[in-house]
């Protein structure tokens, strides 16, 4: 009977024994179960294999069905490399979506940047652009340049890709390797440049170009598509162009049916080239007389695109100036001659008449694009009142800043101090003195 009793005792130790290794090796299997065990509970089969032919049929067993529950995320793919031809016509193998740290280079560069490409992802900042720096080109801060208004501030906290500026001819590489650029987005429009510099980098070096009918030329739009490209903004990029070619539209069909004799005769002047300008610097293909369907008194010019006139022309064609439109960024050359010479406006018949107006100074280290097209509205306002009495200028302005750099940035154009307050009817007796 003891025997008994002892075997029946050792029979029930020993399965307690069993239990407990069971239980064990359970919690052992939750935490070294792989990893498609644990993404994949036996109650939802894994979603990345067929199910088989028991998970079907068996009634325990999760349905084969998707289930409603979002499905695993699949691994994203790695940007693939594509060849471009950039806008000088270099061909460059590129990786879009894939740049973490950017520089840009040479005049208008950075500008163009900002209207596509995110500035978070900048490296460096030329000289000329940051305004921290006591020693760098200083020739265009008094001038409104609204992507430096937008992200001026973020651009101090950059190193130095290289001084900038009208002067700056050549491509600083050794400060643009401080930086460590991924990619280098450039305006120095030379392909033997571009091609030794991007050799000498290691990193794709892109070309931009905007050509002579600024923010409303082919050139523009294929800049902002292939920027939108690389760095995969394309939507964008497409909503910029289109928002443009649809402002150019909107002026061209409010002012096509004007007869001729009907149109005032309009000088522009003051408009920049390299930073040289005054009353004499003008253009006979200014592109916003062209878009807003404006009579030039400038006409016989032997070349295209900005330069001076003769003081004598300027004489001989005042009488016949019905208005004149002057960039402000002549105000500060046009005031002293003004001071010496105050019979120098007597032959206009705008001036004697009143008839002068402030468009907002458009070339600042190249084109400010988003003014041009504020300016191009601003001269059909002023050209033709009736036609565009709904427009107010700084609602427009704003209009404008917002599409291109995400920001309403009228009241600081307005306050730059070469923009004298904005778009004006100058008082001619007064403003010059």
């Amino acid at each position: 009977m003891k025997k008994i009793t002892a075997l029946l005792l050792a029979l029930i130790l020993l399965a307690s024994l069993c239990a407990c290794g069971k239980e064990g090796t359970s919690t052992q299997a939750e935490t070294t179960a792989p990893a498609a065990e644990t993404t994949a509970p036996a109650s939802e089969p894994d979603k990345t294999e067929a199910p088989t032919e028991a998970s079907t049929e068996a009634p325990t067993e999760a349905p084969t069905e998707a289930p409603t529950e979002a499905p695993t995320e699949a691994p994203t793919e790695e940007p693939a490399e594509i060849t471009i031809t950039d806008m000088i016509g270099r061909e460059v193998t590129v990786t879009p979506g894939s740049y973490k740290r950017v520089v840009c280079i040479g005049a208008g560069a950075l500008r163009m940047y900002c209207y596509i490409g995110d500035t978070a992802l900048l490296c460096g900042v030329e000289d000329i652009d940051n305004s921290s720096l006591s020693e760098r080109p200083k020739m265009f801060d008094s001038v409104a340049r609204p992507y430096v208004l937008a992200f001026g501030e973020g651009f101090t906290a950059l190193p130095s890709c290289g001084v900038g500026g009208p002067q700056a001819q050549t491509a600083e590489a050794e400060k643009i390797l401080a930086c460590d650029p991924d990619i280098v987005i450039s305006e120095y429009e030379d392909v033997e440049k571009e091609d030794a510099l991007q050799e000498q980098l290691g990193v794709p070096v892109i070309t931009l170009k905007a050509g002579p009918g600024g923010v409303f030329d082919d050139n523009f739009y294929g800049t902002m598509k292939m920027l939108g490209q690389i760095f995969r903004n394309e939507e964008k990029a497409e909503e910029l162009v289109n928002y443009i070619q649809a402002e150019r539209a909107e002026i061209e069909k409010r002012t096509a049916d004007i007869p001729e004799e009907e149109k005032p005769s309009v000088y522009i002047c003051g408009l920049g080239n390299w930073g040289t300008t005054n009353h004499l610097m003008t253009a006979q293909n200014y592109i916003a007389f062209t878009v807003a369907h404006v009579k030039n008194a400038v006409t016989d010019l032997a070349a295209p695109g900005i330069q001076a006139i003769e003081e004598e022309k300027f004489v001989a064609i005042g009488e016949d100036m019905d208005i004149i439109i002057m960039d402000a960024a002549a105000v500060k050359n046009i005031k002293p001659l003004y001071t010496e010479n105050p019979a120098m406006f007597d032959t206009c018949k705008a001036w004697q008449d009143g008839e002068v107006y402030l468009e907002m100074a458009y070339n600042a280290y190249y084109t400010n694009y988003e003014i041009a097209l504020a300016n191009t509205w601003f001269i059909a306002k002023t050209v033709y009142p009736s036609l565009f009495e709904d427009i107010d200028m700084t609602e427009k302005t704003n209009e404008i800043t917002k599409m291109f750099l995400g920001q309403e940035l009228a009241e600081k154009i307005a306050a730059a101090p070469s923009s004298f307050g904005g778009y004006q009817k100058i008082d001619t007796a007064e403003f010059f003195k």
